[in-house]
């Protein structure tokens, strides 16, 4: 009989291959293509394709690299854009990313923008244009929802009162913002600060209690 030491150890997925610079280029293109309706629907689309489709990267790393871009000054999604092709494919992995990115976008916004200043007063024009704002926020809660899920299951591994921290900087950050009128910023730092000290609290908490069993 094996013993336990004996068992082969489970295989691990292997990464997916990364991008040439072709297909990196191509892919960025159908995103800047796709990214109508703002920034929730272009961080849609990058998270599908990067992590659900080809699995470039896994959610805890997409999550960690948009965190990131939440406290550098700038565009969120064009500092996004440029981790993940830094990620991909270096600098010209970064070049191709926002090429890919914003060419597309900028083109199809301007001859947008020049048909609907044509057609503004049209009224199926505008009942369009207040339809297309509730599905982008749609998108954009299912985004939040989708990148949340990575953070609950990692705190539940951390320990039970880690969920609980979770989700009260999730709940407080969202009313500081909603009903203070708190900046981003501090917001930021602020669940950082809370987060750096539970997570420490809770690290000499378990470290105490191995001494003590031992």
């Amino acid at each position: 009989m094996l013993s336990g030491s004996d068992l082969p150890a489970p295989a691990l997925p292997s990464p997916a291959p990364l991008p040439g610079r072709g297909e990196l280029l191509r892919v960025w293109l159908g995103v800047g293509m796709q990214s109508f309706g703002g920034g929730a629907v272009t961080l849609t689309l990058i998270r599908r394709l990067v992590v659900q489709r080809r699995a470039w990267m896994t959610d805890a790393e997409f999550v960690r690299d948009w965190a990131l871009c939440q406290v550098a000054p700038g565009i969120n999604l064009l500092g996004l854009t440029v981790l993940i092709g830094r990620r991909l494919g270096g600098a010209w992995g970064i070049a191709l990313a926002l090429a890919g990115l914003l060419l597309p976008s900028v083109a199809v916004t301007v001859a947008i923008t020049a048909a609907y200043l044509h057609w503004e007063h049209n009224p199926l024009v505008r009942h369009a244009v207040q339809g297309i704002v509730p599905g982008a926020v749609g998108l954009g809660l299912l985004t939040a929802g989708q990148m949340a899920l990575p953070l609950l299951a990692a705190a539940r591994r951390e320990g039970r009162s880690m969920p609980a921290l979770a989700v009260a900087l999730l709940a407080g950050g969202a009313i500081l913002a909603a009903v203070g009128q708190v900046p981003t910023l501090a917001i930021l730092c602020g669940a950082g600060l809370i987060g750096a000290l539970c997570h420490w609290g809770h690290d000499r908490r378990r470290a105490a209690r191995g001494r003590v069993r031992r």
